[in-house]
């Protein structure tokens, strides 16, 4: 795990660019306005959890595997042939946001909130992405891939150091995207407090970040926002946990 030190961090985005297609445009207006937020201290996985350490956990609850992680095992491979060992290292998918947020519970840890994911991407000064100001190249993330059949082309949870954020984490931009512990405000900037928040009391979706391996670069932005079904199951989101410090 790695150590986010407390202090002050600008949240969102505050440039309304008007450059046709401008990687610093925001992507919709829920990232506005940019707020300057405070966090205390916190640590959280350098890493995505990967597929094999969730299968492990799943294994060790007696919870039955997942009939779409199953069919993806399997067929990756006999068809694919890609090694056990291959897989064990891909970043967990096809997880419930409650799944996720049992596992890391079951660790000591927890989901990070959505601030708290954010300043672990970009770090204190507002990164566009979280190795700095460049777009996204396939050294930096991992991104802008299609499979017909949704096979993951995804890379091993502790590559992708070359992208890492100021804090030193791996993959905060595509590989999969991360659930947190937020529900998703559309207009919650607006209200949200400037110490640690928490998000909506309430909601429809989980918020989601960071992009995946399928995602277009504007999507792989540390201030875009998006969000999903607490009870979906998808190819493109994963998790990292973290945890409070006293």
């Amino acid at each position: 795990m790695m150590l986010v030190a407390e202090g002050p961090f600008l949240m969102g985005t505050a440039r309304a660019s008007y450059t046709p297609f401008s990687l610093d445009l925001p992507y919709d207006d829920t990232e506005q306005p940019q707020r300057r937020v405070w966090l205390d201290r916190f640590e959280i996985d350098r890493d995505e959890v990967s597929l094999g350490e969730l299968l492990l956990w799943l294994q060790r609850q007696d919870h039955p595997i997942p009939e779409e992680m199953r069919k993806l095992i399997d067929h990756t491979r006999t068809v694919h042939a890609v090694p056990s060992e291959t897989l064990a290292r891909w970043p967990a998918l096809y997880v419930t946001w409650a799944e996720a947020s049992e596992f890391c519970l079951a660790q000591g840890k927890r989901l990070p909130t959505e601030a708290e994911w954010e300043k672990a991407a970009r770090g204190d000064g507002g990164n566009l992405f979280p190795w700095g100001q460049s777009p996204p190249t396939p050294m930096l993330a991992t991104f802008g891939q299609y499979h017909v059949h949704e096979i993951p082309i995804v890379a091993a949870v502790e590559s992708g150091k070359e992208g890492r954020s100021p804090y030193g984490l791996h993959h905060m931009a595509g590989n999969v995207a991360e659930w947190v512990q937020d529900w998703f405000g559309i207009d919650y900037y607006v209200a949200m407090p400037d110490r640690n928040p928490r998000g909506p009391t309430s909601g429809r979706y989980k918020a989601v970040r960071g992009g995946s391996w399928k995602s277009a670069p504007a999507l792989l932005r540390t201030a875009t926002r998006g969000g999903a079904s607490p009870d979906r199951r998808a190819v493109t989101i994963g998790f990292r946990c973290a945890r409070s410090l006293p």
